[in-house]
């Protein structure tokens, strides 16, 4: 039950984090100061000097020059919202663990709550260290650093599920995904690898570049795709690249997940087939989401509920493979 309450908290952490990079708010705070951390400005002379230091980054002068107090209040609340949410999680894990480990509690399958409190640890280093690369090189931070912030944020959330579920002891009853367990573990990989191509696209503002489905840009294989050298430069900078991947790799998920979602309901059993199911279920409503927001040229709403549909598939794998893994 202790997992099971983090858990949330791990996925409000991931879905505040990405409105934050979307608004461009992400570099508002160029300070890492627990004190402030907890309490946001209250006074006319603190948000001046919260200002002061913002203006001196490169995304003021380059991309914000000129902007209003106001301004910048709105987008200095969603960074300190991320940065004390986090705070909030650290407590509502590491009070509960103390607990349990001072009253010899933490024994077998609760041994992961020692690896779980150093990946927790260096998440808030991680999201500092991506901070850092856009302050005053950068008008954003970097996609790669972005990335590994989400994907350790989505690593922590999956072992977190998986221990759960274990501790409760379920499934209690006969339960069959339908499909071999190491098929549900490779979508676990998949949807990870795909949630990395988003953050990329999201790093690098990529997603308002091409605003036409099924065509990117009116190709089919976007002409520029794949030009920059060397290679990987592509997934992180090019935006006609980071489109063809993450929409290809998308389809690859979505047919995963629906060929998994079908054998969970024609030979599945208990409750994975229940999960398996849902997974197909999930999948579908994440693709419709994902052309949506491409055809609107990725709104802040859409963008949102389209990064949400994300996490739900990510729990939606992650909790039929735990089921099917008696």
């Amino acid at each position: 039950i202790w997992l099971l309450v983090v858990a949330p908290f791990v996925v409000a952490m991931i879905l505040v984090g990405g409105a934050t990079r979307l608004t461009d708010s992400g570099l508002s705070i160029t300070e890492w100061d627990l004190e402030k951390g907890l309490i946001p400005p209250l006074t006319a002379e603190r948000w001046t000097e919260e200002f002061r230091l913002y203006q001196q980054t490169m995304e003021y002068q380059a991309q914000n020059f000129g902007m209003s107090l106001s301004e910048f209040q709105h987008i200095y609340l969603w960074e300190w919202g991320h940065r004390f949410l986090g705070k909030v999680l650290g407590v509502v894990f590491t009070l509960p663990a103390l607990f349990f480990l001072l009253t010899g509690r933490l024994r077998g399958r609760f041994r992961v709550t020692g690896l779980l409190f150093v990946l927790g640890a260096s998440q808030g280093a991680i999201g500092w260290w991506m901070v850092t690369s856009g302050l005053f090189d950068r008008l954003d931070v970097s996609p790669v650093r972005l990335a590994i912030h989400l994907g350790m944020a989505l690593i922590i959330l999956a072992l977190l599920l998986w221990v759960a579920i274990g501790a409760l002891g379920a499934p209690r009853d006969g339960s069959k995904l339908g499909v071999s367990r190491v098929l549900a573990l490779f979508l676990i990989a998949c949807v990870f690898m795909q949630a990395m191509f988003g953050a990329l696209m999201a790093g690098a503002d990529g997603g308002p570049a091409y605003a036409d489905w099924p065509r990117i840009g009116g190709e089919w294989i976007p002409s520029s795709a794949f030009g920059l050298e060397p290679i990987w430069h592509n997934f992180t900078e090019d935006h006609a690249t980071q489109h063809l991947v993450h929409r290809t790799f998308g389809y690859v998920v979505a047919l995963l997940a629906l060929v998994i979602g079908g054998y969970a309901l024609a030979r599945g059993q208990g409750a994975a087939r229940i999960a398996g199911s849902l997974v197909g279920a999930v999948a579908l409503v994440q693709v419709l989401l994902g052309v949506l927001t491409v055809l609107a040229a990725s709104p802040l709403s859409l963008s949102l509920m389209h990064q949400a549909g994300a996490v739900a598939l990510w729990i939606a794998a992650v909790t039929s493979a735990r089921l099917a893994w008696r």
